[in-house]
């Protein structure tokens, strides 16, 4: 029974993006393990609390997040 983990910072990803998160890795393992793993593929997501994750000593939120994700689109 695979179990995949995906941990995010709260108010980041929509729930149509999250759906899409679990829809993508579920068909990620079945591609590898085959079909008959699909019944038993478990993909959760842990929400953080802002502020509760941090890279290189920065806290960080969803603001900053979507910041990062609007400086690499421009």
């Amino acid at each position: 029974m695979p179990l995949t983990t995906i941990d995010v910072i709260k108010d980041v990803f929509t729930a149509e993006q999250k759906a899409q998160l679990i829809h993508e890795v579920t068909e990620a393992m079945v591609r590898v393990e085959g079909e008959g793993m699909r019944p038993v593929t478990w993909v959760r997501i842990v929400e953080v609390e802002q502020g509760d994750w941090a890279i290189g000593g920065k806290m960080l939120g969803a603001s900053d997040v979507h910041q990062l994700r609007d400086a690499k689109a421009a």
